[in-house]
């Protein structure tokens, strides 16, 4: 379904409660809690059914991050996303499940079990905002917003084959966001065109006096058609060991076609990228570690029935309540920050972050977008990668963006063995509008997409 869809149609009623009853359905294991109290107007947007990630703060709905120690937690407000959208008048139908505390690449580690591909319900749906993608890429609904720390909004929509973009660091607000690691977060979109997620992103970017890093940025809605010439950076460290064949070769074809279409490419190296996974870990653990010090079931969430001495109780509410995930987060990011090892890897990464900063402003002066494969394969099968180095390694063409704060957004570009590629394209800080004009243009002439 697109935006238009809902626009053009003359019966938003019957949409809507197709809408829900596919929700209600969950298929593909998309939600956690599904709203039944929206309404219904005949007017342009208004009514149009968004689903929101699971970390976002809604009002008077339940949001539990698909962890067991926020179960039962509904937030006294909204987040500032959140506000956008109502007073665009959407109707927010449900919360998506995500991996636990958005900490995955695959909605493997949910305390309400896996999302599950629509392309292949044995595979998994990507992460860690997996609930969205799928319910984007199953028909549910038209647009979800997720969140992207290190290629969270972007691996999904790459494995379910839609578009997801991660803006600038900053450029929305993040009141309201579930803290995972405040310096990489940010709230992104999902949507079956280009166009679709202008058309959210453009309502829920903005500066916000409740969140001091977010800015205003210029409009991007409606894009221009025609986004003049075009000169693309294609890093070559993006295409290394580890990138599938079938991956390689579609994105490739997506670069040639660009070629054809006018654009001039240039393959360039980024020395620091072979930095930025380690650096990247670092740094999120141990941000993790301190933000999620606030959950010990004394103020919502899990609480038990009999409570024993202070320091014991909160203990096993934290070794109950929280995932093996987390947990192991947790603990190496608390080990990074300990006393004696900050300098030798806690520092160390953010002089690293501020290396690969860098060299994306200075690769990014000379062209208008850089060009990669999003993920370097596609959506493995459901308990396929049982290994956490595995999974955190999978993570190598998206967290150099988030350590930059720059914007990137994932378009499908093609296929391999029948499931879908993205091709990550990633623009200059806050300039949305341009990033997104050049994947309309991809999009629109390469017709990957049935929706182009």
């Amino acid at each position: 379904m697109r935006i238009r869809d809902w626009i053009e149609s003359d019966d938003k009623e019957r949409i809507l409660e197709e809408v829900l009853r596919k929700a209600k359905k969950n298929e593909y294991n998309e939600f956690i809690t599904v709203n039944e109290n929206v309404f219904i107007s005949k007017d342009s947007l208004k009514g149009l059914p968004v689903a929101i990630k699971d970390n976002i703060s809604t009002k008077g709905i339940e949001t539990t991050c698909a962890s067991l120690i926020l179960r039962g937690y509904v937030p006294p407000y909204d987040a500032h996303v959140v506000e956008l959208l109502k007073n665009a008048e959407a109707s927010i139908i449900g919360k998506t499940n995500m991996d636990e505390f958005a900490m995955g690449t695959t909605s493997e580690t949910s305390y309400f079990g896996v999302v599950r591909n629509p392309w292949d319900k044995k595979r998994v749906a990507g992460g860690s905002s997996g609930g969205s993608a799928a319910a984007v890429a199953g028909g549910v609904v038209p647009v979800a917003l997720g969140s992207d720390t290190g290629g969270s909004v972007r691996c999904p929509a790459s494995f379910c084959g839609i578009v997801g973009l991660k803006p600038t660091y900053g450029a929305v607000s993040r009141y309201g966001l579930i803290a995972y690691a405040n310096s990489l977060e940010q709230i992104g979109v999902f949507a079956n065109t280009v166009e679709d997620v202008a058309l959210i992103y453009n309502i829920i970017k903005g500066k916000d006096e409740r969140d001091a890093t977010s800015q205003d940025s210029e409009d991007v809605f409606p894009l221009n058609e025609d986004p003049r010439k075009i000169r693309v950076g294609v890093p070559r460290e993006y295409f290394g060991e580890g990138v599938d064949e079938g991956v390689e070769r579609e994105v490739w074809k997506a670069i040639k076609l660009m070629e054809d279409l006018g654009a001039e490419y240039e393959e360039i190296s980024m020395k620091y990228t072979k930095y930025a996974l380690p650096a990247y870990y670092i740094i999120a653990m141990s941000e993790a570690s301190s933000n999620l010090a606030r959950y010990d079931g004394i103020r919502y969430g899990l609480r038990f029935e009999e409570d024993e001495d202070f320091e014991t109780t909160i203990s096993k509410i934290r070794a109950k309540g929280f995932g093996e995930e987390v947990k192991r987060r947790i603990l190496l990011g608390t080990y990074a920050l300990s006393k004696g090892y900050y300098g030798r890897y806690y520092l160390k990464a953010l002089k690293v972050r501020r290396l690969i900063k860098e060299e994306f402003d200075r690769v990014l002066s000379k062209f208008d977008v850089l060009v990669t494969p999003t993920m370097p394969f596609t959506a493995p099968k459901i308990g396929e990668i049982k290994d956490p180095l595995s999974l955190y390694m999978a993570d190598v063409n998206t967290v150099p963006v988030n350590l930059a704060g720059v914007p990137a957004v994932s378009v499908p570009c093609g296929f391999s063995k029948a499931l879908p590629v993205g091709m990550q394209i990633i623009g200059k800080r806050f300039n949305e509008r341009r990033l997104l004009e050049i994947a309309r243009w991809y999009e629109v002439n390469s017709k990957v997409r049935r929706w182009s």
